[in-house]
């Protein structure tokens, strides 16, 4: 998974800001650290406006850790859409509070208002950024023109909120131990098995055992380099926190009326199959639901590049064909 703190763009755009009021409160009731939400734009000056928001560890920075998708001529197109993607919240370096997806579709709210745009024309969200998406648009469905929704439900899965109760629990533990880092970067060890599929690691990895008991073998190599790199770039605050929000989540899927396409993968043990299932079948407008094998399991909706993109072109396609300024009037 990508990282918020991408120094650069793939492509160019400008940082975007609103500030968040005095008055603002979670769900919770508690207050964010965080004066603003930020978010970045790219593209054109003129058509309709795409959201885009993926894994806890994404950010504003769209067309860096989802480089292939939001490109000009991408699924994505830099050329006939203005991209918008923003930094979830709490921070790095702020405290961790009690937040939900629907608050964060609160925060987008903010970002649209301070640009003056009453509608996305489209919020295509992956992972956690499809659970914002599906928020967004059971809170604000006269803001929302359609949503495509990858590897992401409804509801979480309670396999899926073991495996995050135990990485909050390390967190915690290493934490108290003064052994942040460290605990951070175990948790993303055991994150990216769940990210991840058994086929996939026998494909890539030999069982061939290091010389003594305790050293790694290949595949623990791996998994200790990915942990080691999330470690410089995230808390255990901020982890715990949206961590916390996945299994938070629930949106009824019947408050979805806009156009929707849900796109999910047989082997995807934190979204299973079956999930993605109840809420094409629930979801009063689906356009349409695909459903795919992948050997990346969640990972998918960075892996599958010709799968992920064709559905993307399509549903997005229809919106690159109006003429200029007709989406605000069909919006209107």
């Amino acid at each position: 998974m990508a990282s918020q703190h991408w120094p650069i763009d793939e492509a160019p755009g400008r940082d975007v800001r609103a500030v968040i009021p005095e008055q603002f409160r979670l769900e919770s009731g508690e207050r964010l650290a965080a004066g603003e939400v930020a978010g970045r734009l790219h593209g054109p000056d003129a058509g309709p406006l795409v959201v885009v928001a993926g894994g806890i560890s994404s950010g504003r920075f769209a067309a860096r850790w989802w480089s292939w998708a939001v490109r000009t001529g991408g699924p994505v197109d830099l050329d006939r859409a203005r991209v918008l993607a923003f930094d979830l919240l709490p921070g790095k370096d702020e405290p961790g509070v009690t937040i939900t997806t629907t608050d964060q579709a609160r925060l987008l709210a903010l970002l649209l208002d301070a640009l003056d745009e009453p509608v996305a024309d489209a919020f295509v969200g992956a992972s956690y950024g499809g659970c914002v998406g599906l928020a967004f648009a059971a809170a604000f469905p006269e803001r929302i023109g359609q949503l495509v929704a990858i590897s992401a439900a409804h509801r979480p899965h309670p396999a899926a909120t073991a495996w995050r109760g135990v990485q909050r629990r390390l967190l915690a533990f290493a934490r108290d131990a003064g052994r942040e880092a460290e605990g951070v970067a175990l948790a993303r060890e055991l994150a990216m098995i769940t990210y991840r599929t058994p086929e996939e690691f026998a494909l890539r990895f030999a069982s061939t055992p290091p010389a003594e008991a305790g050293e790694a073998y290949p595949v623990c190599d791996y998994l200790i380099a990915r942990g080691a790199d999330y470690a410089e770039v995230t808390s255990a605050a901020r982890w715990t926190s949206l961590s916390d929000s996945l299994d938070r989540h629930a949106v009824d899927p019947e408050a979805i009326r806009c156009p929707l396409t849900v796109i999910g993968f047989t082997s995807d043990r934190l979204t299973p199959i079956e999930d993605s299932r109840e809420l094409a079948a629930r979801a009063p407008n689906l356009r349409r639901f695909v459903e795919a094998p992948s050997i990346f399991g969640h990972d998918a909706f960075l892996k599958e590049r010709d799968l992920v993109g064709r559905a993307l072109h399509d549903a997005l396609s229809p919106l690159y064909a109006l003429p200029e300024n007709a989406h605000r009037e069909i919006a209107a």
